[in-house]
């Protein structure tokens, strides 16, 4: 009997990575930011954040709590399918997890990427990383499709619409009435927000889209129609190099100016707590809220919500229906609209170098493996 998952037999969930401790830290960045030249002090600057909080990011935590909620609903749907987890810049490396993944038989598996959004380092990085996995692991390593973007998925909204709506429960009643919705998202440079996605201009596009959407939900729910922006932290660049604005904590000084004094930020372009959240958000936002004599309440990230948990897997079952010649109604929030299950050729495209990835038109061939 076919299951609904055919023809894939194993489910890899993909990530960033993140130190477990204080000798992690400095060897966890210079994976990060291999090749590009980042002096050792600016290293060590970054550092303290991971340092502040025991060395440790929450970010694997996150994977191992979604992984278990992952393989639960799997099992409550009768689903019999295992789950592998392979980092880019810390254990479990892909290579590693490839090579485990190979020895147990796997053939052909889906990739859930933990980046919901397209840009080069939300979606091609991961991609010619994948490339290098499979590259390492040689001939018997698995076929891998990777999942379309999740960002449009009812499910991912609802899970952030929740998290607003809590936030606003967190504060005082007078505030959450008037509060303003701050979205919050990775700041990338702006050449590489314009070349995002097939056409450009996709990353942009689609955090307005979300940040509309979830909105929408909060309005509907609580009965007030907040206004919201679009904001970025975690600017890494040098100076000379234009980098998204307007930083969380410039825009936070902006609206006290015009006199809001409540605010939720809510991180929309983070799947989990990981340190841009905890740092970012949770450390530097919230004092200039302080300071600026703002409420301010953070909003829960999508985390291991089971609207969330439960998106990943449709996913899966939709990806899997594809593959084997089905038509599919794709869940979506409507435009900017979904995400190819394959890549267009040219998309998210690396402006260093035109290095080889998987899970695209352009993939190049492997003497071992199918690449589309």
């Amino acid at each position: 009997m076919v299951s609904i998952t055919d023809p894939y037999d194993a489910l890899l969930v993909v990530s960033f990575g993140g130190p477990e401790g204080q000798d992690d830290v400095i060897p966890f960045l210079e994976n990060v930011t291999r090749g590009k030249g980042i002096p050792r002090a600016r290293l060590e600057e970054v550092g303290e954040h991971y340092r502040a909080f025991g060395g440790r990011s929450p970010i694997n935590d996150q994977n191992r709590a979604l992984i278990a909620n992952l393989e639960h609903e799997l099992a409550e749907r009768n689903i019999s399918l295992p789950v592998y987890w392979g980092n880019r810049n810390w254990d479990p490396y892909l290579a590693d997890e490839l090579a485990r993944m190979r020895d147990d038989g796997v053939t052909r598996a889906a990739a859930f990427v933990t980046s919901a959004y397209d840009s080069y380092s939300g979606c091609r990085q991961y991609r010619e990383d994948l490339w290098r996995a499979v590259e390492a692991t040689g001939p018997g390593a698995p076929r891998i499709d990777r999942l379309r973007h999740c960002f449009d998925h009812p499910g991912f909204v609802m899970a952030n619409a929740d998290g607003v709506v809590g936030a606003l429960g967190d504060l005082p009643p007078s505030a959450a009435e008037r509060a303003r919705i701050v979205y919050v998202t990775h700041s990338i440079p702006v050449t590489m927000a314009e070349t995002s996605g097939p056409t450009g201009g996709a990353y942009v596009a689609q955090h307005l889209a979300v940040a509309d959407a979830v909105s929408a939900q909060v309005a509907a729910r609580t009965g007030v129609a907040r206004e919201h922006d679009l904001v970025y932290c975690s600017r890494s660049g040098p100076p000379s190099m234009p980098w998204l604005e307007p930083d969380v904590n410039d825009h936070l000084a902006a609206l006290a100016s015009r006199g809001v004094d409540a605010v939720v930020l809510a991180p929309i372009g983070f799947l989990s707590d990981h340190m841009e959240v905890a740092y970012d958000l949770d450390t530097e936002a919230v004092a200039t809220a302080k300071e600026l004599g703002i409420a301010a309440a953070r909003a829960a990230t999508a985390g291991t919500h089971p609207d969330f948990v439960a998106t990943v897997l449709d996913l899966l079952v939709e990806r899997a229906a594809v593959e084997r010649g089905e038509p599919v109604t794709r869940a979506s929030i409507g435009a900017p609209g979904p995400a190819a299950d394959v890549s267009p050729a040219g998309c998210c495209p690396n402006l260093r170098a035109d290095l080889p990835a998987l899970c695209g038109e352009d993939t190049p061939p492997l003497p071992w493996v199918a690449s589309k």
